[in-house]
């Protein structure tokens, strides 16, 4: 199988981890040695519930037994994406009322993106130096990281970058500025939490020049960050709002949430103004729906940062410089990146995953389901300061 893997699909490294899944069940994935592998990513981030949690098990398998794809995105009524987009603007605050769902997070991006050059007719975009918001052409252009880019130059024209946390560079966003979008926390930067005011100080400059302002939770949303989206904590609201990964339970999904006045301007001028075929599909839509069900219905959310807590005092090892980030969304900073990688590559060794982010090489990821337990937490920290003492040793 391994042969077979690395002949006939695509790679995005030249050495991946290549480890052949059997299945996987709560917070484990097992390989096909049946060897449980204690899971601190989550498909990064993406599997908020746990591995086949029935709730979202039983929701995909009644969709099956009704109906798949029967139409292109919007144009019949089917029920699970009908109740997704109604049970996320319940939660939301007014202004996102309603919901565009896409197949990722990186094309619920080029979405608002479309939709924020659509109502203000103008085209300069402010993103922020070591962004991530995916990897198509418009989400590629507002990547913060020239290494990852050059290659596939050129790409859409007024791009402009500021400094995450730089309050002076708020100044940059002007009556010239269609959109800022930003990562309510930083992800492939190091997991780089907003300072005191920083968003909320965005969000009043965009309001002052007639700029919209853009939140991309696709990392932070669903509930990891101990609210139901990262943005809660911050004292501000975005107009637009760009979900994804956890949504889905495990199913792939992305989503742009607005205002009814925004999302509108989609439909004419011209007609068909963002188009996909399997957006909203479903099967997708029901393990969504059963997904934020289950997280907005139990204790799951202020339990995440209990689990903080738990981490950052089992954590303690010369080896570890910080902990950064908020609830279940945590990353080890590491005295290098060899040490980074001898630690991720020796634990999936020892049955605990672990992975990198995308830029900052010197951190190791922790984004385990919502759901493990303080006695998962425990073994896999447990893990974890083994395997760095060896280091240290």
């Amino acid at each position: 199988m391994k042969s077979d893997f690395l002949k006939y699909q695509a790679q995005t490294t030249p050495h991946p981890l290549a480890m052949e899944i059997s299945h996987a069940k709560g917070s484990y994935i097992y390989d096909i040695y049946n060897k449980p592998h204690l899971d601190f990513v989550a498909g990064v981030s993406a599997c908020p519930l746990g591995h086949n949690h029935p709730k979202v098990i039983d929701a995909i398998k009644k969709q099956l037994d009704s109906y798949l794809h029967v139409m292109v995105y919007g144009e019949y009524i089917q029920k699970p994406a009908v109740e997704l987009t109604k049970l996320l603007a319940k939660h939301l605050p007014k202004s996102l009322e309603k919901t565009y769902l896409t197949n990722s997070g990186t094309e619920a991006i080029e979405g608002a993106l479309k939709l924020a050059k659509r109502a203000t007719g103008r085209s300069e975009i402010i993103a922020a130096n070591k962004a991530y918001h995916g990897n198509t052409m418009g989400a590629m252009s507002v990547m913060g990281y020239e290494e990852r880019k050059q290659a596939f130059r050129p790409l859409i024209p007024d791009i402009k970058f500021i400094n995450f946390n730089s309050f002076d560079d708020i100044e940059q966003i002007t009556s010239k500025t269609a959109c800022v979008i930003l990562e309510t926390i930083q992800g492939g930067a190091g997991f780089i939490e907003p300072k005191p005011g920083y968003l909320e100080h965005v969000q009043h400059q965009c309001k002052k020049v007639g700029a919209l302002f853009i939140l991309d939770e696709i990392q932070p949303g669903m509930g990891r960050t101990g609210k139901l989206f990262g943005f809660q904590n911050y004292n501000c609201v975005p107009d637009i709002l760009v979900t994804g990964k956890g949504l889905g339970g495990g199913m792939p999904i992305g989503a742009f949430t607005a205002s009814s006045k925004l999302m509108d301007l989609l439909q004419d001028q011209p007609k068909l103004g963002h188009i996909t075929t399997f957006g909203g599909h479903p099967v997708i839509a029901a393990s969504g729906l059963a997904t934020l069900k289950k997280i907005t219905e139990s204790q799951i959310i202020p339990k995440t940062l209990e689990k903080e807590l738990l981490f950052r005092k089992l954590l303690v090892h010369p080896l570890i410089k910080e902990i950064r980030g908020k609830g279940l969304m945590l990353a080890i900073i590491l005295p290098s990146s060899e040490i980074a990688n001898a630690l991720i590559l020796k634990c999936q060794d020892r049955g605990l995953i672990l992975f990198w982010l995308l830029f900052e090489t010197k951190a190791a990821r922790i984004t385990p389901p919502l759901t493990i337990s303080n006695e998962e937490i425990t073994k896999g920290c447990e893990m974890i300061l083994e395997v760095l003492d060896e280091i240290h040793s």
